[in-house]
């Protein structure tokens, strides 16, 4: 531990939960080479063997920006740990991770817990699968912890409340970095991006399929590369295109029900109406009512 090293445990309480989450923990410390890890400066909840690992009963976000390790958890054995690693830990999931003798490393973290997190994880937005994540070093991210530590470290009336929107704003911007990172073949992101205009344009007849092979894909490739970049399949994606186009022109435009079911390709008004209302649980007519933006009158004198 150097003299730069600073840890926070706020007190939480319920009242943080109402937003979502609520913070346990956040700090930085260098490790140096030669030097035992963990540091005992922690409460003990914290403290561990990095031979027997530990479990913890919240959420964190640790960031190496210097040096290189190892990571082992219940789902995820034995991976190499570098600068620019983001480890991510779950409760009730055994891990242990420890600098490497010869180089020790430098790490911010930051722990949490509530029902946003929960949420995020049930949807498979982060997995326990996947908890070291490769998003290089980032000064962005690098302030964003800063800035929760300076935070905590004042106390200031909502604090709490402000560092739950500095996590927030960092596990979008590092699921945002590793996704992208992870899609370095730039003619195959071109080639998804071609496939994405054309599900974007209303005119375009062609099946998913014939789009697949118009950028030079087999369906079954093509729709396993569009859900790893996009997150969903394509044929999900082209109904949320027709959909938003939908509201789009049920709010901007003049044409009535009729004319926007058949812009969009609808076979018949009572289709386009079925498909509209299973989404947004209400029918195009009452969607136009609510949203419409009239036209702005004038009256001259």
């Amino acid at each position: 531990m150097t003299h730069d090293d600073t840890l926070r445990y706020p007190g939480t309480g319920i009242r943080n939960e109402i937003w979502g989450m609520t913070v346990t923990t956040a700090g930085r410390q260098t490790v140096l080479p030669g030097s035992g890890y963990p540091i005992l400066s922690h409460p003990s909840r914290y403290l561990f063997s990095t031979q027997k690992g530990r479990i913890l009963n919240e959420y964190q976000l640790v960031y190496i920006t210097n040096g290189g390790g190892t990571f082992s958890s219940a789902s995820c054995p034995g991976e190499k740990v570098t600068a620019g690693t983001v480890l991510f830990l779950f409760p009730e999931e055994w891990h242990t991770y420890s600098p490497d003798k010869e180089t020790g490393w430098e790490e911010y973290w930051v722990g949490f817990r509530g029902g946003l997190i929960d949420s995020l994880v049930d949807q498979k937005t982060f997995t326990r699968e996947k908890p070291v994540l490769d998003i290089g070093i980032s000064t962005g991210l690098i302030s964003l912890y800063e800035e929760i530590i300076s935070v905590l470290a004042h106390e200031d009336i909502g604090y709490l409340q402000l560092v739950t929107g500095i996590i927030i704003h960092m596990l979008g911007s590092i699921y945002y970095t590793e996704k992208n990172r992870s899609h370095t073949d730039t003619a195959t992101i071109e080639k998804i991006n071609e496939a994405r205009m054309l599900m974007k344009d209303t005119d375009c007849r062609m099946s998913i399929e014939e789009i697949a092979e118009s950028v030079g894909f087999g369906y079954s490739r093509f729709r396993k590369i569009f859900k790893e970049y996009t997150g969903i399949p394509p044929a999900r994606y082209r109904l949320q295109q027709k959909l938003s186009k939908a509201k789009e022109m049920l709010t901007c435009s003049m044409m009535n029900i009729s004319e926007i079911s058949y812009a969009l390709r609808f076979e018949s008004p009572s289709q386009f109406s079925v498909f509209f209302k299973n989404r947004e649980g209400i029918s195009p007519s009452e969607f136009r009512e609510r949203n419409r933006l009239h036209p702005r009158i004038s009256y001259v004198q």
